[in-house]
C-alpha cells in the first residue's frame, strides 16, 4: 500500500474510532441519568449581564457559564409575569391550558391565602423525573399556591408537584416584605376593600340599631353573619396595610413554616446553603434541583458584601450578588466531582421590570434593545429573556444559538434525559432541546410561538424556517411611556385589555430578524409579502385555537382573594409569627 494510502486509511479509522468513541460516551451519560440543575432568576433583564452585552455590571460567573455551554439570544418565556411563565415552565404548557392565564387585572397569584394554584391535574418535570428514581428538590421562590379548601390539604404545594424536598418562599417577594418601603399591592385593589367596608360596617350599625329598639324584624343570624362578612372585609383591607409581611413574607421547609416574617437580614444565606446541602447529600444518586432565586425581584436586600459595589445604584448590586450565588453553586459542582455528569440551565422568568422604581430611583432591570418589559404583553422585552445551558462533553462549548426556544422546552429536555417518554394524553408546547443544543439539526421545531397576556393573544412570532426571517405580529399591545419608566399610568404593571390597549387592524408587523426593537413595523408598501404573511399567522392562530379546551381559572377573583382559613400560620391567628430557623442555626 502506498505511504499516502496507509496514512489516509490510518486517518479515516482514528476519525471513525473517535465517532464511535464520542457516540458510546453520549450514550452512557445518558444511560447514567445526568443530574440537572435548574436556576431562575425573578425579574432579570437581558440586557443585565454581560455576556448578553451589558459592560458595566459585572456578572464573570454567569459569563463563564455561557462560554462553557451554549448561550440563547431567543429564549421566549411564555408570560411576561411570574405566576404564568412559571406555570408554563414547570409544565411545558402555555398557562391557559393550566388555567393559569387570568383574565382580571390580576395576573399572578396576591396572597399564600389564595385558593388558586398550579391545579393538581397537571404534570411537572419534577413529578416525572421522581418518577425516574431522582431526588427532587427545590430552593426559593414557588408562588403557584399552597392550599385550594383547607389549611392543610396543600394541593398546590411543592411537594404535591413532584419535589421531594423544598424549602423556600410559596409566595414572592414584595416590598412589603421589608420595612419602610412602599406598597405594592394594587392601590385601587386597597381603595375597593376601603370602600366596602365602610359601606358594610354602615349596613351593620344600621341593622343593629334597628334590631335593638326594635324599628327592624331582621333575624339576629344575619346581623351576625354580616357582622362576620365586615370582619373579614376589614381584616382584608387591614391586611393590604398591615399583615402583608407576616402572611405572604414566610418561609417554610416541606409543609412547616420556619420564619413568619422571613428574615430578609439572612435569607440569602439561608437559601444558598440550603441549595448546596442538596447537592452535597444527593450527589450519590441522579437529582434534579430547581434554584429558583428570590433575586433580583423587589425589594433589593443586597448582603453588606455587595452594597455599593456595582456602577448602577442597589439594582446593579443585587444582580452582581446573584452571579456570585450562580458562582458558589457551579464551585460546589466542581468539588463534588459532577461536573461532567451534571446538565446546568439559567434563565430568568420573564423581562425586567421598567417600572420597578422606588421615588427617582431605578430598581428594576434592563432590556438591552428589547422595547418593553415585565408585564407588558408581547413586546420583546417582556418575553426575551437569558438562556444558558451546560453539560461538558455533551454540549459544545461557547456556542451561540440564534433560533427561537422557550422555557417551556425544558419540560420535555429534562424528561428525556431522564429516560422518560413525554406525557402523551395532553398537548406539550415544548420542544426537546438537545437536537439544537448538540447542533444535529440547524433549525428550532418552533414554528409558531404565541404571546399572552393573561388570556389575551397579543402578539405572534412566525419562524419562517426556509426564508430565514421572524416575524412578529401585534394584535394588541399596552400604552406605556418611555420617558417615564415605562409606565402605565401609574398602574405598576401594564393592563391586558380595556382603556390601557390598543387593538391593531391590520395587526403591527415587524420582522425580528433585521428589527430586533420592534421600531419599525411593516406596512404593504415597505413589505411586498405584507397580507401573505398575515394571512399565515392568522391561520396559525386559528389552529391554535382549535387547541384549546374550557379550564378552571386558578386567577379568577374568588381564587386569588385573601381566605383567612386558607392562612399559613405559625402560632395563633391571626398573630403568625415564628422563627424555627434561629433555633436551627443556634444549635448549629
Amino acid at each position: 500500500v502506498p505511504y499516502s494510502l496507509g496514512c489516509l486509511i490510518y486517518l479515516v479509522t482514528l476519525l471513525a474510532f473517535l465517532i464511535l468513541l464520542h457516540t458510546c460516551r453520549m450514550g452512557a451519560a445518558l444511560d447514567s441519568k445526568p443530574n440537572i440543575i435548574l436556576m431562575l432568576a425573578d425579574d432579570l433583564g437581558i440586557g443585565d449581564i454581560g455576556c448578553y452585552g451589558n459592560t458595566t455590571i459585572k456578572t464573570p460567573n454567569i459569563d463563564q457559564l455561557a462560554k462553557e455551554g451554549v448561550k440563547l439570544t431567543q429564549h421566549i418565556a411564555a408570560a411576561s409575569l411570574c405566576t404564568p411563565s412559571r406555570a408554563a415552565f414547570l409544565t411545558g404548557r402555555y398557562p391557559i391550558r393550566s388555567g393559569m392565564a387570568s383574565r382580571n387585572d390580576y395576573r399572578a397569584l396576591q396572597w399564600n391565602a389564595g385558593s388558586g394554584g398550579l391545579p393538581v391535574n397537571e404534570t411537572t418535570f419534577a413529578k416525572m423525573l421522581q418518577q425516574q428514581g431522582y431526588a427532587t428538590g427545590l430552593i426559593g421562590k414557588w408562588h403557584q399556591g399552597v392550599n385550594c379548601d383547607t389549611i392543610d390539604d396543600y394541593c398546590h404545594h411543592p411537594l404535591n408537584h413532584g419535589f421531594d424536598y423544598f424549602y423556600g418562599m410559596p409566595f414572592t417577594l414584595v416590598n412589603n416584605c421589608q420595612d419602610n418601603k412602599p406598597p405594592e399591592l394594587d392601590r385601587v385593589f386597597q381603595a375597593k376593600l376601603w370602600f366596602y367596608t365602610q359601606v358594610i360596617t354602615f349596613a351593620v350599625l344600621t341593622f343593629l340599631i334597628g334590631k335593638i329598639t326594635g324599628l327592624v324584624s331582621i333575624p339576629w343570624k344575619v346581623v351576625l353573619f354580616l357582622a362576620l362578612f365586615d370582619f373579614l372585609f376589614f381584616a382584608s383591607w387591614y391586611s393590604c396595610y398591615g399583615f402583608v409581611k407576616y402572611w405572604n413574607c414566610i418561609l417554610m421547609r416541606n409543609y412547616n413554616i420556619t420564619e413568619q416574617p422571613m428574615k430578609l437580614e439572612r435569607t440569602t444565606f439561608v437559601l444558598l446553603n440550603e441549595a448546596l446541602s442538596f447537592i452535597q447529600s444527593k450527589k450519590h444518586k441522579p437529582f434534579l434541583l430547581l434554584v429558583s432565586f428570590l433575586h433580583v425581584h423587589t425589594p433589593l436586600f443586597t448582603t453588606e458584601k455587595f452594597v455599593g459595589k456595582s456602577k448602577h445604584g442597589r439594582y446593579g448590586d443585587y444582580v452582581e450578588e446573584l452571579d456570585w450565588l450562580v458562582g458558589q453553586i457551579l464551585n460546589t459542582i466542581d468539588k463534588e466531582g459532577l461536573r461532567n455528569s451534571t446538565f446546568v440551565y439559567f434563565a430568568s422568568d420573564h423581562g425586567g421590570h421598567l417600572e420597578g422604581q422606588e421615588g427617582t430611583i431605578q430598581v428594576g432591570g434592563w432590556n438591552g434593545i428589547y422595547k418593553g418589559g415585565k408585564g407588558m404583553g408581547g413586546w420583546e422585552g417582556g418575553i426575551r429573556v437569558p438562556g444558558i445551558v451546560r453539560w461538558p462533553g455533551m454540549l459544545p462549548e461557547n456556542i451561540v444559538l440564534d433560533e427561537p426556544t422557550s422555557l417551556m422546552d425544558i419540560f420535555p429536555t429534562v424528561i428525556l434525559l431522564a429516560g422518560k417518554d413525554v406525557p402523551q394524553d395532553r398537548i406539550i408546547d415544548g420542544r426537546n432541546l438537545l437536537p439544537l443544543l448538540q447542533q444535529k439539526v440547524k433549525h428550532s421545531e418552533h414554528e409558531f410561538l404565541f404571546h399572552y397576556c393573561g388570556s389575551y393573544l397579543h402578539a405572534v412570532r412566525w419562524h419562517q424556517k426556509d426564508g430565514g426571517a421572524l416575524w412578529k405580529a401585534h394584535y394588541v399591545t399596552p400604552i406605556f411611556s418611555t420617558e417615564d419608566a415605562g409606565g402605565c399610568y401609574g398602574k405598576g404593571i401594564c393592563p391586558c385589555s380595556g382603556e390601557g390597549v390598543i387593538h391593531h387592524v391590520p395587526p403591527l408587523l415587524f420582522d425580528l430578524s433585521r428589527d430586533p426593537s420592534e421600531a419599525m413595523p411593516l406596512s404593504e408598501t415597505t413589505e411586498p409579502l405584507f397580507q401573505e404573511i398575515l394571512k399565515k399567522i392568522d391561520e396559525a392562530v386559528e389552529k391554535h385555537h382549535r387547541t384549546l379546551t374550557p379550564v378552571p381559572l386558578q386567577l379568577s377573583y374568588y381564587n386569588i382573594i385573601w381566605k383567612p382559613w386558607l392562612q399559613p400560620c405559625c402560632g395563633t391567628f391571626p398573630f403568625c409569627w415564628c422563627n424555627k430557623e434561629a433555633k436551627l442555626m443556634s444549635r448549629k
